[in-house]
């Protein structure tokens, strides 16, 4: 008996990674949808920095994500980004005051979730 209840454990836990790895396959995660992307050049900031923020994101999962989170971020006028996958964290310097509001409308959507904004 326990080894009938052990194999359906395993059996649902099997098919629920099959999901996961459908639904990534078809795009419909917000990762890659497996294609790799070609990263776009880095934006360049005109004028002094003026403020930096750490944004934390949860989602990422690999160099797609990382391409996505930055261009989305990139999006905002006055402010670049670079994301650091190990620490689940994207960097993002401004060249005038950006509000988190704004921050967090880029990347509305994106199927990544901002989990805190802060300093530098």
């Amino acid at each position: 008996m326990a080894t009938a209840i052990v194999g359906i454990v395993v059996l649902i836990a099997l098919g629920f990674a099959v999901k996961g790895v459908l639904k990534h396959w078809r795009g419909e995660s917000s990762c890659c949808s497996g294609g790799a992307i070609t990263p776009p050049p880095k934006k360049k900031l005109d004028g002094a920095i003026v403020d930096t923020k750490i944004v934390d994101i949860e989602g990422m999962t690999c160099g797609n994500c990382k391409i996505r989170v930055e261009q989305a971020l990139d999006t905002i006028d006055g402010a670049a980004a670079e994301v650091n996958l190990h620490r689940n964290h994207a960097v993002v310097k401004m060249t005038r005051e950006v509000s988190n509001e704004e921050i967090r409308q880029a990347l509305a959507g994106s199927g990544y979730t901002i989990t805190g904004i802060h300093a530098k």
